[in-house]
């Protein structure tokens, strides 16, 4: 607010996508195309003769193909939801500076793992020190580590990393690195100006990971090593991963003064490392039950209004991520709406032809930008920035305002040990027991896609949501590199998807007359993924085969016919619409 001539001034601004006039004539005219289709299949069926196809099953396949054509069509008006209406967002980061820069919130970080073999402590420990460099008060950030493997390895990583980083953090302040991933940074360094300082912090890095490295390969912490911290005691009544008592280390806290600071004497980061309690008579709930440890854990050690969490492969590539998203959640007009801030999932090692369309551009660079014009994207498990309150099961209410100015500070009597033993007790197996947590209290279990249905959730609440997709993405991560990889994610897509559909959380009765209704036919449209595939394939197979025999099943060209449509243009129509990207 310019409060010297009473101007609002937005923290961000909103602008429609281009071109969507010309989208909506293709969007027009092609259900024009599907609608003749239609007719010619109808008018086909309602004067033929089947009297000698129907020796060859020919009436059935024709109704089969009227079948697909109509699952196509409705398929097709679903997608057109999130691709009707797109907008763009750009966030002002020098007016947030110039008006909450002396109280900006504490920002809580959360990263997952959960098998060092698939998930190697090195690629984690990259993603921790990025997301510990934020360009961001450090006194105002706290990192922790959810360990689903309880991994011993991947605790002596983070502890070799909280030692890095007392070098690595004062290093990307001063010369404004990018990205702050060190592999990351490392592997593209382009700038010989700092020849110096780069040869000395890259002989610490490469130290640290033959350390991690060895201590990988040989499956052991060195003896060293786990005489001279005590953390490693908690392993000595470790069974295995699936069996073990909670194991909570805080490794960098300001409580600590001979530990928290990095090499010029400034405050680092909190570092938390955790792995909650495993028993085999209680599920566990996979990554969402991680998340909900750390939502109460970190709720007693530093309390974050703002969480971001992000999968341990997908490193911090903008340092200015934070602020762009606290643009949001600040803006004193619409700030108060929205609950979370979603990032697009982009990837460092896609190839040039992205054989296996592992850059999902139709969903990052349209779908979701058009999901952002209908009340939010969908909350997609990484790279996004929740309100705690939201992500706690608070619903909104147009009264609500949060007082960014006058933020609860956590400072109690207790001493790092008493703070540790109190925090072990949030992460047991049978605290969740007859709570709310997991049905109306952070992430919802039951399903594959647990952050599709807690981000549904939180829009039924009455919140909205924001796409951010700067130019410079602010994650990067690894995509799946070959066809086994890519079937296995897709698989477990679309099936928990598909669940959802038929569950409690199913945006076709949950969400209805909560969220926007386009907003509602795009979560359907995920939803139905799974079964799309039966008429896809139908349509694949049986019009070659009785090409084949040389029976036709589209009109010929020189047949007097309205239109002359190709058959690709209902056979993959949802690829089809990825001509609304050009547009927009």
């Amino acid at each position: 607010m310019d409060r010297g001539r009473g101007v609002y001034s937005p923290l961000f601004e909103t602008k429609k996508g281009r071109g969507r006039l010309i989208y909506r004539l293709f969007s027009i005219s092609l259900f024009t195309a599907i609608s003749f289709i239609w007719l010619y299949r109808f008018n086909h069926i309602i004067t033929t003769n089947y009297t000698q196809q129907e020796e060859d099953g020919g009436k059935l396949v024709w109704f089969g193909m009227l079948a697909a054509e109509l699952w196509f069509g409705f398929y097709w008006f679903l997608t057109q939801a999130f691709r009707w209406n797109l907008v763009f967002r750009q966030p002002f980061k020098d007016r947030l500076s110039q008006r909450y820069e002396h109280m900006l919130p504490e920002v809580d970080i959360f990263v997952c793992t959960a098998d060092p073999e698939i998930e190697p402590p090195m690629m984690v420990i990259n993603t921790v020190l990025s997301v510990m460099a934020f360009d961001y008060p450090s006194e105002k950030l706290s990192v922790y580590l959810s360990d689903d493997g309880g991994s011993e390895i991947t605790f002596y990583a983070l502890l070799e990393a909280a030692t890095f980083a007392k070098h690595w953090l004062p290093f990307c302040k001063r010369f404004k690195v990018e990205p702050r991933s060190p592999a990351a940074y490392f592997n593209g360094i382009k700038d010989t100006n700092i020849a110096n300082e780069l040869v000395a912090i890259k002989k610490l890095y490469n130290e640290m990971e033959k350390r991690i490295e060895d201590a990988t390969k040989l499956k052991r912490v060195p003896q060293e090593a786990r005489l001279k911290h005590k953390g490693f005691s908690q392993w000595d009544s470790y069974s295995s991963k699936r069996d073990h008592d909670t194991i909570l280390q805080i490794l960098l806290h300001k409580k600590d003064h001979d530990n928290s600071k990095d090499v010029h004497g400034f405050m680092l980061p909190t570092l938390v490392y955790l792995a909650r309690e495993k028993r085999p008579q209680y599920h566990h709930n996979y990554k969402a039950g991680a998340m909900n440890s750390l939502l109460r854990v970190s709720s007693i050690i530093s309390n974050g209004k703002v969480i971001l969490n992000v999968d341990c492969d997908m490193y911090s590539n903008n340092s200015e991520s934070i602020r762009d998203s606290l643009c949001y959640f600040m803006d004193e007009e619409k700030g108060h709406e929205i609950a979370f801030v979603q990032s697009p999932q982009a990837f460092e090692n896609v190839t040039k032809n992205d054989l296996y369309a592992s850059a999902l551009l139709a969903i990052a660079e349209v779908e979701f930008h058009g999901a952002d014009g209908c009340g939010g994207p969908l909350y997609i498990g990484t790279g996004c920035f929740h309100k705690r309150e939201s992500l706690c099961g608070m619903k909104f209410s147009d009264e609500y305002r949060h007082n960014w100015k006058s933020e609860d500070n956590l400072s109690t009597e207790e001493t790092l040990h008493e703070l540790e033993e109190k925090s072990k007790g949030l992460a047991s197996c049978s605290y969740e027991e007859n709570t709310q947590w997991g049905k109306e209290m952070g992430l919802k279990y039951g399903c594959p896609v647990e952050d599709v249905i807690t981000g549904l959730s939180i829009q039924s609440n009455g919140w909205k949501s924001v796409y951010y997709n700067p130019a410079r993405k602010a994650f990067l991560g690894v995509a799946p590199t070959s066809l086994l990889q890519v079937l296995i994610q897709h698989k477990r897509w679309s099936e928990g998807d598909f669940q959802i559909l038929f569950s409690k959380y199913s945006p076709a009765w949950y969400a209805f007359g909560k969220i926007n209704l386009s907003l509602q036919m795009g979560y359907c449209a995920y939803c139905l993924w799974a079964p799309n595939c039966l008429a896809t394939l139908f349509y694949s197979i049986i019009p070659s085969l009785y090409l084949l025999k040389g029976i036709p099943l589209f009109p010929k060209v020189t047949k007097q016919f309205p239109l002359n449509i190709d058959r690709n243009m209902l056979f993959c129509p949802r690829e089809l619409n990825s001509v609304g990207k050009n547009i927009a």
